[in-house]
């Protein structure tokens, strides 16, 4: 072996050489490379397909430059080297699509960008904190208090528990889910979508826009809420005169400010998103100091309680805003005058003045609304107190005399319930407390790690907000007393928020830090939900959503903004936080609920590419999950639930029938496959019973030049035959090699699809490429299905031209494929003028469908009509039933038989025996037979194969070759030898010459010819048959007849052909039958 040797570089002319002159013609080159990558078939989703994760078109054009792996030089623009794709990993920034871009298009100024900086979140403040701001915010400080007072400790713990134990299953799911490769933007719409399909992703897609766009609704309410109840009361435009009308007057008054809020937080979300980014840390601040402000009020209850006395009328609770003093008389200056109280409850001031009676009856009693930590106020409160619509907020410790006369009690000024409380509402309304949880996943472009940092992040934030609420519960039932728990407004302490009174240093710690809270949240909603839903109507799979892909400049979802804002003010018209709450716990319930159900699904299919980087999953848990969010659904409204899952399902078959087709490589699909696979094993243990079988078809279609379809009726019969059930396979087969004929292929299966859809036939494709129409056809009755799921029954159209063909292998392969479909015991339908046969719109009159029952094979020919009258095109249509009867048959009797038969196979049809007498064989018969002898006889003759011709032209030629050296060796040759060389005209004249000889005598033969007996007697079959046929059957819509089989002898094949046109000749619609050789029907249930 050498030790040394010299590598010759090998020249490419496809690559730029580094040399000036043959720089163009090296671009050239590439130019034609770009433009057939162009030209090349792909998915749709480049993205996602791609190797690369952020392959660009321009990437096509860095060609290998190297010369050591020429070997791999050709697959370079497919195959590319592993170097250039680590170095494009690399590289890869995972900026999301979202918030961070548009605020760098913002920032723009000029030409020049800004350097795209990589991310450097971490775990705390890209996932923990962002999840804590979610999570906890408007339930926890306008309605926690009250769901304890109301539920007690034990069902408010209960309540807790069984959210937050969803929360954290579903945060299990989505951490595997989210660890299976990068999240792009779109967080959980993407998880699900690519997980479930575009289906599922679709419908929980929208169902979580609707739910964050609702979550909007329901933070600018507790914003305005806290605005007009704890902060500014008197900015109320509506003020109830009666006491009745308070209701509906602060309801107005939400909906008017709740309107002015939305419309000025959609403005400064659409001016720019920056600013809700840079403000989203001062509002998750305010929360953090709020929760800490509880904390360290509780803690000082313990040894120095606040001051907020309440003032009881016996055990009932009254609102402490128009009195200062809870007595009924007090002594000033030794006199005893009447309070502010007094007032309220008689007409006048004088102590003799008419006044309520349960006033009169009972005492006012003070006692502190915060006893603190250690007065033993946890003891009340641990069970629950629901109760209707205007039900008195009582203590049931105080001592009350009832008063007779309870009707004027609702304009006292008593606190109510002002809505009725039961247990399930409750889980309604608390639910958006734990929802918040997708926060860390929608921002997985900003993380450093994103796979690491998502599942730690997301669980903690769970805990944590999980032990907040949990103490917050105990100590709320520990510290306050229960009337103020369950007076939802703090009407009782004076207007105070009652989660403020138990704070410190102040209640306007909280008041201040839940109102920025709330707006900070509702700001957020208002600027993800319309991203989210650019994010689905850039995906295409829902048609009418497309225009809200579209946006500003900077891409800016502007129309989705709109969209988002009309949406949440019908939310913000219901007016009620209480009412919004269980709607958008519907909608998020929903999405965790498919959360759970992609993450099982993954799991059990065991997809080789489901790896995820987060081990502490199991389908079990996902499935706890899955099932924790259907019950929390019922539980919560199960009519909100019914709303919302109609919702998606319609949703669902919309994209289903009229979106966009993809391919995500979803679990959906996985499921699909397993099953069939499933389905198919256990089919092919045994085949089905006749009670089972219907024709699974086989259709034979046939192309025109252009590859369209010849006979499109074909599909149409096919649809009324099947009407959507069983097997349905179109097969074609194209003349050629598979490398030669790939793009007609393609091209084909194609069009056929088209024509199938177009024509509503359900099922599949099978374009064949063969050698010769012959062999494919044979491979598709062979090998066509799958498994259990095969064919059974072949249907194919007529050669009408046959006779008019010069070439003989249309008919032979059409006598060919009945010979195989009977060797492979498979049915055979053959329509004669399938042109004629009516469409799918077409509706057929009063008519009848008769069935010629000539042999039986299976009984084939009287499942068809019932299977067509299923049709609407066929419906109209009666069935008849002729059978034949020989002279030494009973045609009563067998008339009999055959109702008897038909009643047990419960068909509804006429019978009619036809007799076909014995008879001489007319002269038409024999005369008809003998013509068709001889002119099969004379085709054999006249028309010679090509081959046979160019084999005679050979001889003649070898013939004159040697007379031309036998020229040459004698030289006294006569005059006869002179001619030296062999001529055209002289080929054909001496051809001829030979022939004519022969022709002559073979014409004698012709005309002295006496027909084959057997043919006559078949042609005498055929003839009498038809004419029977014709008389009876000429005006039906259809006429179904047992298919006779061709000769065992091959050479009979055309006069086959023959026999088949005098019997089906004079009538239009024609449905030839051949069975396969097993019973098709029966009698029996």
């Amino acid at each position: 072996m050498p030790g040394k040797f010299t590598v010759v570089p090998v020249k490419d002319g496809r690559r730029r050489t580094g040399k000036a002159g043959s720089e163009d013609e090296d671009v050239d080159h590439n130019n034609v490379l770009r433009e057939e990558d162009e030209d090349a078939p792909g998915d749709g989703n480049p993205k996602e397909s791609s190797p690369f994760i952020n392959n660009t078109d321009n990437d096509k054009g860095n060609n290998y430059d190297g010369k050591n792996m020429a070997l791999f030089e050709e697959e370079m623009d497919s195959n590319p080297m592993v170097s250039s794709l680590l170095n494009k990993l690399a590289n890869y920034t995972n900026l999301t699509q979202g918030a961070q871009e548009h605020e760098e298009a913002d920032d723009d100024e000029g030409p020049k960008k800004k350097a795209v900086k990589s991310p450097q979140m971490g775990t705390f403040m890209g996932v923990y904190l962002p999840c804590l701001q979610n999570i906890l915010g408007v339930i926890l400080f306008l309605r926690l208090t009250w769901i304890v007072g109301t539920a007690g400790i034990m069902e408010s713990l209960a309540i807790v528990g069984m959210c937050c134990s969803c929360t954290m299953l579903t945060a299990i799911s989505m951490s595997a889910i989210a660890t299976n490769g990068v999240v792009p933007a779109g967080g959980s719409y993407y998880m699900i979508s690519r997980s479930l399909g575009p289906e599922f992703g679709g419908a929980v897609g929208l169902c979580f826009y609707l739910g964050t766009t609702f979550a909007g609704s329901m933070y600018i309410l507790g914003t305005i809420e806290i605005l007009l109840t704890y902060i500014v009361p008197k900015a109320a435009i509506f003020v109830a005169v009666e006491k009745e009308d308070e209701a509906d007057a602060l309801l107005n008054n939400m909906r008017v400010y709740g309107t002015c809020c939305l419309v000025l937080m959609s403005l400064v979300v659409f001016v720019g998103v920056k600013y809700v980014n840079k403000l989203a840390l001062v509002f998750l601040a305010c929360v953090i100091l709020s929760i800490l402000a509880i904390y360290a009020g509780v803690i000082k209850t313990a040894f120095e309680p606040p001051d907020f006395p309440v003032c009881l009328l016996g055990n009932r609770t009254l609102q402490n805003h128009d009195f200062d003093k809870c007595l009924k008389t007090e002594e000033v200056d030794n006199v005893t005058v009447t309070t502010k109280l007094w007032m309220l409850f008689c007409k006048g001031p004088e102590l003799n003045a008419s006044c309520n009676e349960y006033f009169v009856r009972n005492n006012v009693t003070e006692v502190q609304g915060i006893p603190g930590l250690t007065s033993g106020v946890i003891s009340d409160n641990m069970w629950s107190d629901y109760g209707p619509l205007g039900m008195l907020v009582e203590n049931k410790r105080q001592p009350s005399v009832p008063a007779e006369d309870t009707s004027r009690d609702i304009y006292m000024p008593y606190v109510f319930n002002d809505i009725a409380t039961f247990f399930t509402l409750l889980v309604g309304i608390y639910f958006p407390s734990v929802t918040g949880i997708m926060a860390g996943s929608n921002r997985s472009g900003d993380l450093r790690d994103a796979q690491r940092s998502i599942p730690i992040g997301t669980i903690l934030a769970i805990a944590t907000t999980s032990f907040i609420y949990v103490t917050c519960v105990v100590l709320f039932g520990a510290c306050i007393e229960g009337v103020v728990l369950r007076d939802k407004f703090g009407d009782s302490v004076k207007g105070n928020l009652v989660i403020g009174t138990l704070s410190w240093p102040s209640p306007w710690v909280i008041v201040i830090g839940s109102f920025f809270s709330c707006c900070g949240a509702g700001l957020q909603s208002l600027t993800g939900a319309p991203r989210l839903l650019q994010a689905i109507a850039r995906d295409g799979i829902v048609p009418f959503l497309q225009v809200f892909g579209h946006g500003k400049a900077n891409g800016e979802p502007t129309w989705a903004l709109l969209l988002t804002g009309g949406i949440c003010e019908i939310g913000i018209l219901i007016a009620s936080l209480d009412a919004v709450a269980p709607i958008l716990s519907m909608f998020f319930l929903m999405c965790y609920l498919f959360v759970n159900l992609a993450c099982a699904v993954q799991t059990l299919l065991r997809t080789p590419n489901w790896r995820p980087r987060f081990k502490y999953y199991h389908w079990s848990l996902s499935f706890l999950g899955m099932s924790l969010c259907l019950s929390l659904m019922f539980i919560s409204s199960w009519y909100y639930a019914i709303v919302a899952m109609v919702i998606a399902g319609c949703i669902y078959k919309y994209i289903e029938y009229r979106g966009a087709e993809k391919e995500w490589g979803d679990g959906i699909r996985g499921l699909s496959l397993n099953a069939a696979r499933y389905a198919l094993i256990r089919l092919e243990e045994a085949p089905p019973h006749t009670k089972n079988w219907r024709p699974q078809l086989l259709v034979l279609l046939n192309l025109d030049s252009d590859l369209g379809i010849k006979h499109a009726r074909l599909l149409s019969l096919t649809t009324q035959l099947k009407a959507g059930k069983g097997l349905t396979i179109v097969g074609n087969v194209l003349e050629g090699t598979y490398l030669t004929k790939e793009a007609e292929a393609k091209k084909a299966e194609q069009n056929i699809k088209a024509s199938m859809s177009a024509e509503r036939t359900k099922g599949f494709c099978h374009v064949v490429v063969s050698s010769n129409l012959r062999d494919g056809f044979s491979h598709l009755i062979q090998s066509a299905g799958l498994g259990g799921m095969k064919h059974n029954s072949v249907l194919m159209a007529w050669p009408g031209t046959w006779k008019q063909s010069n070439d003989p292998q249309s008919w032979k392969n059409f006598i060919e494929t009945v010979r195989e479909t009977t060797a492979a015991h498979q049915a055979l339908l053959v329509a004669k003028n399938i042109d004629s046969f009516p469409t799918n719109q077409d509706r057929l009159g009063e008519g009848t469908i008769d069935v010629w029952w000539v042999v039986h094979d299976g009984g084939l020919l009287m499942l068809l009509p019932f299977l067509l009258r299923q049709h609407k095109v066929w419906r109209k249509c009666k069935m008849r039933i002729f059978t034949v009867a020989q002279m030494d048959d009973n045609s009563i009797q067998m008339k009999k038989d055959l109702q008897m038969f038909l009643y047990h196979l419960r068909l509804n049809a006429e019978v009619e025996v036809v007799e076909m007498h014995d008879s001489d064989i007319s002269a038409f018969t024999y005369e008809k037979t003998l013509v068709m002898e001889q002119r099969s006889q004379l085709l054999k003759q006249m028309q010679l194969s090509r081959t046979e011709r160019e084999r005679e032209a050979q001889l003649i030629h070898d013939r004159n070759t040697a007379s031309h050296a036998a020229l040459n060796d004698k030289a006294d040759t006569g005059p006869d030898r002179v001619h030296m060389t062999w001529t055209k005209e002289k080929l054909f004249s001496e051809r001829n010459r030979n022939r004519e000889a022969n022709a002559n005598v073979a014409v004698r033969d012709l005309f002295n010819m006496k027909p084959n007996q057997s043919n006559v007697r078949r042609m005498h079959t055929a003839v009498k048959l038809n004419e029977v046929v014709v008389n009876k059957s000429q005006g039906a819509h259809l006429v179904l007849l047992n298919m006779p089989g061709p000769p065992r002898n091959r050479g009979g094949d055309e006069n086959y052909m023959e026999f088949l046109e005098v019997l089906l000749e004079g009538l239009n619609r024609v449905l030839l039958v051949r069975g396969g050789g097993r019973e098709v029907i029966t009698i029996y249930s």
